[in-house]
């Protein structure tokens, strides 16, 4: 039995629906419901259900409506030094273990090396957690920039690297390394415009940025 194209097209607007409840951020969750709530207005209309069409045409201005409230509404960020000793901060990296493991792969806190922890708060919620240490005077190498799931949309890294940089600066450093030892926050990095250090062969792992 032949599937014809209208059936098609329903099939691809339920497996986004679908895909679009299973994401984390919700800014991804509204834009991939956006485009399968389209598919099945356009859907509906073709095959005569007017209801299907005009239900699924709401829950498209219903996610235009909330996606702009998400990416137009103004944050209060902010950082929370504490010590590497940090009991919070032990059992923070305890709970997201497994989330660190899979974008930071091999990553080991060392409390005597790591000297710079920061929590990243937006409106006063933990939204991240930055750690680095002194690779030189004047170079920062930056080990972690974890980001909770809620809130993986750049703007911590946009923070982190345009805004809180100047921190370091005050104390002299001119240059951050980072490393890339996923696919996902290799792609984080370019975005960021960190650019590959230069003379590592075919494997990219780590990147740099002035500040």
């Amino acid at each position: 039995m032949e599937i014809n194209i209208l059936e098609w097209i329903g099939y691809l607007a339920s497996i986004l629906v679908a895909i679009s409840l299973m994401l984390t951020s919700i800014v991804r969750l509204r834009i991939v419901n956006l485009i399968g709530s389209g598919t099945f207005a356009v859907y509906g209309f073709l095959i005569g259900s007017l209801p299907v069409g005009f239900m699924n045409l709401f829950i498209v201005f219903v996610n235009i409506y909330y996606l702009y409230l998400l990416l137009n509404r103004k944050e209060y960020f902010e950082t929370l030094e504490v010590s590497p000793e940090n009991k919070y901060l032990a059992r923070y990296l305890k709970f997201h273990e497994n989330e660190i493991e899979r974008y930071f792969p091999g990553f080991i806190f060392d409390s005597q090396k790591h000297s710079f922890c920061f929590f990243i708060l937006r409106d006063a919620q933990v939204a991240g957690l930055f750690i680095a240490y002194p690779e030189n005077d004047h170079t920062l190498h930056v080990v972690l920039d974890y980001v909770g799931p809620r809130y993986r949309d750049l703007k911590n890294g946009y923070y982190i690297y345009n805004k809180f940089v100047n921190f370091f600066k005050e104390q002299n450093f001119n240059n951050i390394i980072a490393e890339a030892r996923s696919k996902h926050h290799y792609k984080y990095l370019q975005r960021l415009n960190f650019k590959p250090l230069p003379d590592q062969g075919e494997q990219e792992l780590l990147f740099e940025k002035g500040i």
